[in-house]
């Protein structure tokens, strides 16, 4: 089985790239849309999923936004897939982004910086645009199975200049050293994947993030910003926000968890903005 699902994503990763671009897109769109139609329990997360961050929706809308959602989702798949063809200017070109200063500027004065991000738009393309730009970044992943899988993916991301830790190792470590060295770190932060998250209210309800972003600020004394990154046209815009404070009191956990809950509400508010870009098929919410 895991040997189907490498080869799948294998082909899926060849076949994309030979397809004319407007094609490949469209059958991205057709692919979601059966995807949708047989209402899986990966669209079946999205839709409680959205009808947390969408509740006022009518059922027509919801419906209308897990589909187009399940769209995006499959955007960022063709993305992927193609992007090895992409040229340096068009990565950089095809981006557009509000309040960048809050990410530079503190790399200009080698304090370094940490951008935590929800699963939006495609982070990968928001990465690639830093490294392009002369800010290379570290980051972590999931390990994936297969492993094969997980090495692809890993060399994909490595090609684009990012620095890719595993997850399962003392990525943490790795992550304040450079840190102190001044540079880039960029963390997917809305789902927690170690089982020691931190609880937070999100939008309405019990849910659990991870502590990383917020205790590498609190260590190694660089700044920690929020990031969003949505599909416009074809290409993204990124928005950051300002940076959240470390307290200037109390213990080193309850300062990560007013970090945490902050970085949880600006989360919440960027995705009630353009929840259709949230590509979020699993459970967030502990309640459920």
């Amino acid at each position: 089985m895991k040997s189907l699902i490498y080869y799948g994503y294998s082909l899926a990763w060849k076949i994309s790239r030979l397809l004319p671009e407007d094609f490949a897109y469209a059958m991205g769109d057709r692919f979601a849309d059966r995807i949708y139609a047989k209402n899986g329990k990966g669209v079946k997360r999205l839709r409680s999923n959205y009808s947390r961050i969408a509740s006022q929706s009518s059922v027509e809308e919801l419906e209308k936004l897990v589909q187009d959602g399940m769209r995006s989702y499959l955007r960022y798949w063709v993305d992927t897939f193609r992007f090895p063809n992409w040229t340096k200017e068009r990565t950089i070109t095809t981006v557009v982004c509000e309040n960048e200063n809050y990410l530079r500027d503190p790399i200009a004065l080698g304090r370094g910086c940490i951008v935590a991000l929800p699963h939006a738009g495609n982070w990968d393309h928001a990465g690639a645009y830093f490294c392009s730009t002369g800010i290379p970044l570290t980051t972590v992943a999931e390990h994936l199975e297969p492993d094969k899988l997980f090495r692809r993916f890993l060399s994909y991301r490595e090609s684009i200049g990012m620095e890719v830790l595993d997850l399962n190792t003392r990525a943490v470590a790795v992550l304040a050293q450079r840190l102190r060295a001044g540079k880039l770190v960029a963390l997917v932060a809305d789902r927690d994947l170690s089982q020691s998250g931190l609880p937070v209210q999100f939008v309405s309800g019990a849910a659990k993030m991870p502590a990383g972003p917020a205790l590498l600020a609190i260590q190694t004394g660089a700044p920690l910003i929020t990031a969003f990154v949505k599909y416009e046209g074809k290409g993204i815009r990124i928005i950051f926000n300002p940076e959240i404070p470390v307290p200037t009191s109390g213990s080193v956990s309850e300062k990560a968890q007013i970090m945490t809950q902050e970085m949880a509400n600006v989360f919440a508010q960027r995705i009630s903005e353009s929840p259709v870009d949230w590509h979020m098929l699993q459970r967030i919410w502990v309640d459920e």
